[in-house]
This record gives C-alpha cells, sequence and structure tokens, in this order.
C-alpha cells in the first residue's frame, strides 16, 4: 500500500516509492537498471545502455523548443545499503519500507536510498510530463556512484550529447553547487598470528551503537563520534590495566559513511572479570558526557559471550590499537577559498577481521585541491606503514573546479529568486559528485547541481524533507523553462 500517495509533487514521489520497491545496491544495480529500460519502452522513450551499465534516455523538445540545446539531467541509480543491526532486511531482495514523520520520510531500520533516489524520480517525471516547457532532454543516470564512480569513470565521448548538465545529487535545498571535493581512498592491512587462550578466560562482547554516522563528506564538520576511535580508546586503557586480549574487532562499514558502530570480543583473567566491567562502565559515562551533545543516542553496552577460538597475537594487538589511535579522522583543512567549508578531509570508515588471518582498515581522503587530497592519503599511509601494515590506494576521482561563471548557475540562482523571492547559496561542496569525472570525458559541459534537504545520508537515519522536495521540483521545472 503506498504512503506516499497524498505528498506533492506526486508524479515525482510516485516514482520515487516505486524505486523503493527495486533493489539496488552499489555493484548489483541490474534490476533498477531493467526497471528503467522497461519505464522508457512503456512510455515511447528513447533508450540505450553502454557497456557498464550507465543508462541515457532522452525526450524530444516541446513544441516550439526543438532546437534548443540539448540538457542533460543526471542522477546515480546505486545507493548505499545501511541497516541497523537489530533491522532484518537484504538489500539484495527486500524492497525499502518509507513512511512519513513529522514532515519528513523515512525508512523502517535502514538507510531510504532518497540518495539519489529522489533525482531518479525527478528524471522519470519530466521524462513522462506533459505539461513542461522544455529544449529536448538527456537523462544520465549511472552505476556504481556510491563504491566507486564506476558509471561515471567508464563514461565514453560520444554518449552525451548535450553541454549543459544538471546533476541531481545535492542535499541541501536552497544552495547550489557549482563544485565538489575528489577523493581517494588508503586502505591497510595488517597480518596477524592466532594463539590459544589463557586458561581461566573470561570472554566478554564490547558494544559502542547508536552513534549517528553519516556521510563522511557532509558530515565531516559535524563533530560526530567515530565508534572505531571510541571502543580503541577503551581498549588501549584496558590493554595497560589488565590482562586483555583481542580476539576481534568489527567496525563501521561503507568507505563513504562515519563508523556509527563498532564490537570487540576480548578476554580476560576470570580474577579481572569483574574490574574490566567497572572500567567499562566508567569509560561509558565519560564518553556520554564527552558527546552529550552531539550523539545523545549513543549507547556503550557489554555481555559475556562464548570463549572465541583464539586471540590475535599481542604484538598485533599492540600495533593495531596504536594505528586505530593514530590514524587521523576528520577534517585536515579548511578552505581559504570558500569561506566555512571543508577543504580536506579523511574518514576512518571501518577495521574489520577478514580472511587469512588478516585486519582491514578502510579509510576514505577528500580534497577541493588534488595535491591536498594526495597529502592526506600520505598521512594516512605513513601512520599504517609505521604500524607495519601493508598498503594501497584507489585510482581516486578528480574534484570539479567551481566556474563562478557558469551560464547554467546564473540561469539557476535567477530561477531561484523569482520563485522563492531570495538568493541562494552558491557554493562547492565537500561530498564528492560526479561533476569532475564527466568534465574529463566532456571539457565543455557547463554545470550545476541542486537537491531538496536531505539528512543522514549514508546511515539508517536517513530522511527527506518533504517541503523541500516540492521546491526542488519547481526549481528544476523552472531552469529547464529558461535554458533556451
Amino acid at each position: 500500500m503506498k504512503c506516499l500517495k497524498n505528498l506533492s509533487p506526486q508524479p515525482l514521489w510516485n516514482y520515487f516509492e516505486e524505486i523503493c520497491q527495486v533493489p539496488r545496491p552499489s555493484k548489483k544495480e541490474e534490476k533498477i537498471i531493467r526497471f528503467l529500460l522497461d519505464f522508457a519502452a512503456k512510455n515511447g522513450l528513447k533508450a540505450r545502455q553502454d557497456e557498464i551499465g550507465n543508462v541515457l534516455i532522452s525526450k524530444p523538445g516541446t513544441p516550439g523548443r526543438e532546437n534548443d540545446q540539448v540538457v542533460v539531467l543526471q542522477s546515480h541509480v546505486d545507493m548505499v545499503c545501511e541497516k541497523n543491526s537489530e533491522t532484518k532486511h537484504d538489500f539484495e531482495v527486500d524492497a525499502i519500507k518509507a513512511y512519513i514523520d513529522d514532515g519528513w520520510v523515512r525508512a523502517q531500520g535502514t538507510t531510504l536510498g532518497s540518495d539519489d533516489g529522489i533525482g531518479m524520480a525527478a528524471q522519470m517525471a519530466v521524462l513522462t510530463s506533459t505539461d513542461l516547457s522544455h529544449g529536448p532532454i538527456e537523462c544520465l543516470f549511472t552505476v556504481d556512484e556510491e563504491t566507486g564512480l564506476s558509471g561515471a569513470f567508464a563514461l565514453q565521448p560520444g554518449f552525451l550529447s548535450g553541454n549543459t548538465l544538471v546533476n541531481l545529487d545535492s542535499e541541501d535545498e536552497g544552495e547550489l553547487f557549482i563544485g565538489c571535493a575528489g577523493g581517494i581512498d588508503t586502505v591497510g592491512t595488517l597480518k596477524y598470528t592466532p594463539e590459544a587462550l589463557p586458561a581461566g578466560s573470561f570472554a566478554a562482547k564490547l558494544e559502542v551503537k547508536g552513534l549517528l554516522g553519516g556521510h563522511s563528506g557532509d558530515d565531516i564538520n559535524k563533530n560526530r563520534g567515530n565508534a572505531n576511535k571510541i571502543l580503541n580508546r577503551f581498549l588501549i586503557d584496558a590493554s595497560k590495566l589488565f590482562d586483555l586480549r583481542v580476539a576481534n574487532f568489527n567496525g563501521g562499514n561503507l568507505r563513504n559513511a562515519i563508523a556509527r558502530e563498532a564490537s570487540a570480543i576480548v578476554i580476560v583473567p576470570h580474577s579481572q572479570k569483574e574490574s574490566l566491567i567497572v572500567e567499562w562502565n566508567v569509560f561509558a559515562s565519560e564518553m556520554e558526557f564527552e558527546f552529550e551533545y552531539a550523539e545523545p543516542k549513543l549507547k556503550m553496552l557489554h555481555q559475556s559471550v562464548a570463549l572465541p577460538e583464539f586471540v590475535i597475537d599481542l604484538e598485533t594487538q599492540s600495533r593495531l590499537q596504536k594505528l586505530i589511535a593514530a590514524c587521523p579522522h576528520g577534517i585536515l583543512e579548511m578552505s581559504s577559498r570558500m569561506i566555512g567549508m571543508v577543504e580536506t578531509s579523511t574518514n576512518l570508515a571501518s577495521v574489520k577481521f577478514s580472511g587469512n588471518n588478516e585486519i582491514s582498515l578502510v579509510t576514505s581522503q577528500r580534497s577541493e585541491i588534488d595535491s591536498r587530497k594526495y597529502m592526506a592519503a600520505e598521512m594516512v599511509e605513513s601512520a599504517m606503514l609505521l604500524a607495519g601494515a601493508s598498503v594501497v590506494h584507489s585510482e581516486g576521482y578528480p574534484g570539479w573546479t567551481p566556474n563562478p561563471d557558469s551560464a547554467v548557475a546564473k540561469i539557476a540562482a535567477e530561477s531561484y529568486k523569482k520563485l522563492f523571492g531570495n538568493d541562494p547559496v552558491v557554493k562547492s561542496i565537500h561530498a564528492g559528485l560526479e561533476c569532475g569525472l564527466f568534465l574529463e570525458k566532456y571539457p565543455e559541459l557547463d554545470m550545476v547541481s541542486f537537491g531538496p534537504t536531505i539528512r543522514g545520508a549514508h546511515s539508517p537515519d536517513e530522511r527527506i524533507n518533504i517541503e523541500t522536495v516540492d521546491k526542488f521540483w519547481k526549481l528544476l521545472v523552472e531552469v529547464l523553462e529558461n535554458i533556451k
């Protein structure tokens, strides 16, 4: 039963609710691609797909505007798949369960996928509209934006014919974006030796939960807790006080999300059991005070568990703890070009015990300046190398250098003021957009990015503001009207 049927604009919300029924994890977008191709066929629209899976659906200009310039509308089809630990949900099979909550649309225990399902829905609404005025439209739907920008990397010259592109992947109504940060991932791997448990051991599972998490670009400046860092602080202190051994550490998930949860299985002698729990409770109180305002839902849990099969060797345990402590996380530089914006940052995304007796630490670095992006990656690499880890970097992706003279940005700004009576904020965004990669293939592209207000992206707290979706739609319609 549709729960968004009474929201405005209805065509957009109807398509968004349809999109929520289609599983679309990154790198597993076959179902959403088929959904788009079927949509195009059903509505008599030309569609084609490139080798990697990007979809382009075209619509002619409305009567009298057939010869206007071609405008490309762009979104990505995949979504970040995060859920609360107690939520049962298979992102490859199950539909997203959207619901309305006090002016926002949320999902039940999972990410909502408004990033960037709302952009897709807007494109579909434009493609099927009969009462809008616009020139020829090309709607580009790219794959795998969230975990590698693979679709944008693989986009070939000649696939698009338009020189004006409107990116629909922004998350702040009232703001127009004309630039974005570039990024790179840095992954370190530690090898450990399994060792037998000492006799008379007690095992406990320690958990950090309830953090807000969020987007590692948009939310990195909000002083949110990193579960990996918080849990590791206790392990370092406890290792000095007790004969503590680590059997497992599992924190964070996606490279572009701030770690919301982390857990560790540790053992101590039975004689130290009570003291360990007392120390954990004291530490929990300290963290609740530290994060009283930034993380009001922080939970620090403990429980006794069955003894694990092994613990890691003490040398690796020490190196792991020191590495997590030394690995930078958060803002590294504020921008001197756009005051108040983060220029360079790094995210300690996840710490995982994997097969082959390995521990993997995944991090991501962002910057509006390419040289400082690599500087940040070298900083993280240095900490990893000093801890004895092997290190690899991703290929990375370029930033989008702001163009203050952008024609389409000026049209968007004028349209916004005409509609709503005030000037929008024109700025660059610290999150990564695909626009920098588009420019490499299409150097003549003139671009702007805008969207409704989305909060908690990349976390189960993701929500989209209903009122701003209506403003987003009206702005898109006005921009298309005015690009002649």
